[in-house]
C-alpha cells in the first residue's frame, strides 16, 4: 500500500495530466507515476485476529480517554461492551500500535482488532474501508490531529455509517486525546490548530478558538457536550470554559463540557452514568463534568468580544463543575441524566476574571443541571409516532421552526411549526427521522405511508 507521499503525488500528476494529457511532463515519467498510482490506496490497514467476520450484539456505551497513555480497567469496559466482536481502530497518523494490546494483552476476547490509517481523505470513499465500519462492533478513534479527522469523516460515507452503527447496532464507541476531541455534538476543530488557555482566555474570539456544530457524531448524552483532554498537561481549564462561552454566545447552547487528565477516562454505560477510571490515589487523576449555573437566570458571560480578554463572574459562580476521581475500578461517577448526581467527586464554582480562571470549593447546586435558570427542563413530545401526513409536536413553546434530519444524521430541511402544532410531513419518505428544535430539544419519529 502506497504511503502519503505517493498518494499526494499521484493526485499531484492528476491535476496536471487532466487539463492537456502530458503537459510539461514526459511520456516516461507519466508511466512511472501512473503504474505508481495504480498501486496506491489512501489507507493502511493492519489486521489481527479471525479475518471471518462475527455478528454479535454489543451493549454500547462510550470511553473517552484523555490522553497520555490508555487506562487498561477502562479499556476492558470498552472492549467487554464489543460482546465478542470486532474492534476496528480508526486513525491518520501512527500504526498497529493498538492491535496486539487490545487483542490479547488486556484478557477480553475479541474476534478481531483492525487498525485502518487514513493516509489522505479519499479512504472515505473506499468500499473495503466502509464495510469494516458497518461490520464493527466497537470502534476506536486514535490520538493526533482531530482536524483531520473532522476533514476527513465528516460529512462523507464514514460518521453516516458510525452514526447508524451507534442508532442501529449500539456499537460501543470511544477515543483518546483528538478521538475524544470529537465525541461531543460541539467540538474544538483545531482547524486553525491548537490554542492556549492563555491565549483563548486573553481573546475568546482568536481564529484559533474554533468551536464547530456543524453536524458530525451523534453519541447518546453528550447533547450541548464539548470535550477537552490533557486537563492537567498542559492546563487547558481556561480554553475549555472559551468553548462553553463561545457555545452559549455563538449558538445559545445549554453549554457543558466533559473533560479528563491524562490517564484518565470517562465510561459512559447506556442508562447514562459516567463511571471515571484512573490511577487513585497512588496518582491526582481527575475527570471533570463542567456546565452553566443553573441557579442563575442570566448565565451569559459579562464580557466574550474579540480582542478583549474573558470576563465571565456572575458573583462568583458562573460555572458548577463536579470534579472526581478516576480509580481502578470506576466506582465515582456522575449522572448525564440530570448532570446533578454524583458520587465520590466534589463540586466547585469557576469563574473568569480579567482574563484569569479562579476555582472554589461549591455545594450540589439545587436544580437540574439540564434545565436553564430555575426553570425545568423541557421536554419535546411528538405524536402519533408512527406519523402519516402530519406530525403534532408538544413542547416547542421556545421554537418557531425545527430541522428535519434522516437517521444518519444528514439534514433534510427546516421547517416553520404552525401555531396549533401540526407539522406536515406528507413530502417526506417512510423511515425513521430526528426532529431538532431551535432550543436544542431533538426527538425521533417514523414516517409510515398510511
Amino acid at each position: 500500500m502506497a504511503d502519503a507521499k505517493v498518494v499526494r503525488a499521484c493526485l499531484y500528476l492528476n491535476q496536471i495530466l487532466n487539463p492537456k494529457p502530458m503537459r510539461s511532463i514526459s511520456l516516461l515519467v507519466g508511466i512511472i507515476f501512473t503504474s505508481l498510482c495504480l498501486d496506491a490506496q489512501y489507507y493502511t490497514s493492519y489486521f489481527t485476529g479471525n479475518s471471518t467476520d462475527v455478528v454479535t450484539t454489543p451493549t454500547g456505551g462510550v470511553c473517552m480517554m484523555g490522553g497520555a497513555t490508555e487506562d487498561d480497567n477502562a479499556m476492558i469496559w470498552f472492549l467487554e461492551r464489543a460482546n465478542g466482536g470486532d474492534v476496528l481502530v480508526l486513525r491518520a497518523s501512527g500504526s498497529d500500535g493498538y492491535n496486539d494490546y487490545l487483542y490479547s494483552e488486556l484478557g477480553v476476547t475479541v474476534n478481531s482488532v483492525e487498525t485502518i490509517v487514513f493516509n489522505y481523505y479519499l479512504a472515505n470513499q473506499d468500499e473495503y474501508v466502509l464495510q469494516k465500519i458497518q461490520q464493527a462492533e466497537a470502534i476506536w478513534f486514535a490520538g493526533g490531529d482531530q482536524w483531520n479527522y473532522v476533514d476527513y469523516w465528516r460529512d462523507r460515507p464514514v460518521d453516516s455509517l458510525i452514526n447508524l452503527g451507534l442508532s442501529e447496532r449500539n456499537i460501543v464507541i470511544g477515543g483518546t486525546s483528538a478521538g475524544m476531541a470529537i465525541l461531543g455534538e460541539y467540538y474544538f476543530s483545531a482547524e486553525y490548530g491548537t490554542v492556549t488557555s492563555a491565549n483563548a482566555l486573553a481573546n475568546p474570539y482568536t481564529q484559533n478558538v474554533t468551536v464547530d456544530s456543524t453536524d458530525f457524531l451523534h453519541v447518546n448524552y453528550l447533547n450541548n457536550v464539548v470535550t477537552d483532554t490533557h486537563y492537567d498537561d498542559p492546563d487547558r481549564k481556561g480554553r475549555h470554559v472559551v468553548f462553553l462561552a463561545r457555545m452559549l454566545q455563538d449558538y445559545g447552547a445549554n453549554s457543558k463540557g466533559i473533560a479528563c487528565d491524562e490517564y484518565t477516562a470517562v465510561c459512559i454505560d447506556p442508562e447514562g452514568i459516567a463511571h471515571v477510571y484512573g490511577g487513585y490515589p497512588q496518582y491526582d487523576d481527575n475527570a471533570y463534568f463542567v456546565q452553566l449555573n443553573c441557579e442563575l437566570v442570566d448565565q451569559s458571560p459579562e464580557t466574550c468580544v474579540e480582542g478583549i480578554p474573558l470576563e465571565w463572574y456572575l458573583g462568583g459562580e458562573a460555572l458548577n463543575v463536579y470534579q472526581v476521581k478516576g480509580t481502578a475500578n470506576g466506582e465515582n461517577t456522575f449522572d448525564l441524566n440530570d448532570w446533578n448526581t454524583g458520587n465520590g467527586g466534589e463540586w466547585l464554582n469557576w469563574y473568569v476574571q480579567d482574563g484569569g480562571l479562579t476555582e472554589v470549593a461549591s455545594t450540589q447546586p439545587g436544580c437540574n443541571g439540564n434545565s436553564v435558570g430555575e426553570e425545568p427542563a423541557e421536554s419535546l413530545v411528538v405524536y402519533p409516532n408512527p406519523a402519516g401526513s402530519e406530525l403534532w409536536i408538544d413542547g416547542w413553546s421556545e421554537a418557531d421552526s425545527v430541522e428535519i434530519y434522516d437517521y444518519s444524521g444528514r439534514w433534510i430541511e427546516s421547517l416553520r411549526v404552525p401555531e396549533n402544532g401540526r407539522l406536515s410531513i406528507d413530502h417526506l419518505p417512510d423511515g425513521t427521522f430526528l426532529l431538532k428544535s431551535t432550543a436544542g430539544l431533538t426527538v425521533s419519529f417514523i414516517k409510515e405511508t398510511e
